[in-house]
């Protein structure tokens, strides 16, 4: 029986041991170079840091960063990820939440000044006070065999295996503690499912800070996969990105939505197509038609999956493998529960909503729940709460924040946040029905709908060619007086969060820039 995922990666060092394992642009690890750098890296940090604390990764994404999260797994701890692109107030905020035993950096000594940067921003009296250490050190460490299995023979399938910070309403980042029994449990279906194995070069374009990294990483070491990591600034060439993908023969496209509409806005396939993906997936907001037809043009024999899920259910609760075409307008089920996990829709009292096209907030229960909020009792509490339909034992739930419904054919459609369904002018409303007449045109590539509750003003923000009396005019002739937009603005890009979601304060940001600059 599989306790800690550790046994995965021991398992593919053994059976292909000079297969790939993790590859960037300036190197590649086999499986067995780098099991034994992890196990390197676990000695030093398994002799510094107390078993089941955690370890604070402040790395760009790499092969090396990816040592350092297998080398605290090793050492009976648990990482957290930071990108270097953090503010320096969000950095210290969350040093102060994590309490980490240590810190590994590419560059401790400029690390250094970022922390002190963010504790003097945010007006702690506390101060870091973490030892950080450069990478380096741990790569030219020794291995102790004895240490390292001492820590394995207490260690417990319940252990975190890592926390994700999200963004949180109060300000705070929230961080999403999930264990190895999750993992465990997850990934093996995942990789069934859709037939991941040691032939994939599993294209990974996520931070990983983000949990949808979480798929490409274990998939890999549990099946024997290359994990093939495409840096962030690739996402902003596209030639590079196209060659990239190409030249490493990548065959799985695990991506957030925004990464999908950059390759077929921008033309990528136009200049280079990777003809070896053979599967793509892609999740963290709806995805657009028009976006999704392009790929599917350009690779008509690649299997397209729609995959939902928040952080907090480890990755995703449902799939939807796409077996039929979708026009312009049309919304992409989020289909059926992957094995083990319960997905099911609650009314505003509790009550289990089974009628097609009646809306519920979406509920999941399962091994797949994470721990909880790291440090954070009260809103672990609210969110993960016994499940009221059962009255006999204990059964937690968690509560998503999303609505959804089911169709006719029993598959589960997302329809939005609760709080992007809102009360305008006597009307319930869904923002996402605006943006979705919106992306109608041929000549509108994204849209953002935005509500103003204090002003009752909608805000609609676009990218695309289309003029904006020309977009008016289409919305009129779709939506009802009700529904339209107070304010129609067209942007050069969409501002996107860390995690690759359209960065609604950033829009609202350059509205109020441009009123100014009238």
């Amino acid at each position: 029986m599989t306790r800690n995922v550790l046994s995965w990666l021991e398992a593919s060092e053994k059976n292909c041991p000079d297969r790939a394992a993790f590859t960037d642009p300036e190197r590649s690890l086999s499986f067995a170079e780098f099991a034994g750098a992890a196990r390197r890296g676990g000695s030093f940090i398994a002799s510094r840091a107390p078993q089941r604390t955690p370890i604070l990764i402040f790395m760009e994404k790499s092969v090396s960063a990816a040592v350092a999260m297998f080398s605290a797994v090793y050492a009976g701890c648990f990482y957290s990820f930071l990108e270097a692109n953090q503010p320096p107030a969000r950095i210290a905020r969350i040093i102060e939440k994590l309490g980490p035993s240590l810190i590994i950096a590419d560059d401790p000594e400029a690390l250094g000044v970022v922390i002190a940067q963010g504790f003097s921003e945010t007006e702690s009296e506390q101060g870091c006070g973490v030892p950080v250490f450069g990478f380096g050190e741990l790569a030219g460490a020794s291995e102790d065999p004895e240490l390292l299995a001492a820590r394995r023979a207490a260690s417990m399938d319940t252990d975190p295996l890592y926390v994700n910070f999200t963004s949180g309403s109060t300000g705070t980042p929230k961080g999403v503690t999930v264990c190895h029994r999750s993992v465990i449990d997850f990934i093996p279906d995942f990789t069934e499912i859709f037939g991941i194995d040691g032939t994939d070069v599993l294209a990974n374009q996520a931070p990983f800070d983000f949990d949808v990294s979480v798929k490409d990483i274990y998939s890999g070491i549990c099946r024997g996969a290359e994990v093939l990591l495409i840096p962030r600034e690739y996402f902003s060439i596209p030639a590079k990105l196209m060659d990239y993908l190409a030249d490493h023969g990548a065959t799985n496209c695990t991506w957030a939505v925004s990464a999908m509409c950059f390759v077929s806005v921008m033309n990528g396939f136009e200049y280079r197509l990777p003809d070896k993906i053979r599967r793509v997936m892609f999740s963290g907001e709806v995805m657009p038609v028009k976006h999704l037809n392009k790929w599917k043009r350009f690779l008509p024999d690649a299997m397209y999956v729609n995959l939902y899920g928040p952080t907090e259910i480890t990755c995703n609760c449902s799939y939807y493998i796409l077996d039929r075409e979708f026009e312009k307008g049309d919304v992409i089920p989020a289909g059926k529960a992957f094995p083990n996990e319960e997905v099911f829709l609650l009314d505003d009292e509790d009550r289990l909503v089974t009628e097609p096209g009646a809306e519920g907030e979406i509920c999941v229960c399962g091994t797949c729940l994470a721990l909880g909020y790291y440090g954070d009792p009260e809103r672990t509490a609210e969110a993960f709460v016994q499940d009221p339909l059962e009255k006999r034992w204990p059964k937690t739930m968690y509560r998503t924040g999303d609505l959804g419904r089911w169709d006719e054919n029993g598959d589960l459609v997302y329809v939005s946040r609760k709080d992007f369904q809102v009360k305008h002018m006597g009307h319930r409303i869904e923002l996402g029905e605006i943006e979705n007449a919106a992306m109608r045109s041929d000549e509108v590539s994204r849209a953002c709908c935005i509500y103003d509750e204090s002003k009752s003003r909608l805000y609609l923000f676009y990218t695309g060619s289309l003029e904006k009396e020309a977009l008016a005019g289409l919305l009129a002739r779709d939506l009802p007086p009700f529904m339209h937009p107070s304010v129609t603005m067209r942007v050069d890009e969409m501002p996107m969060t860390k995690n690759g979601k359209i960065d609604r304060k950033a829009l609202m940001e350059l509205y109020a820039a441009s009123r100014k600059a009238r």
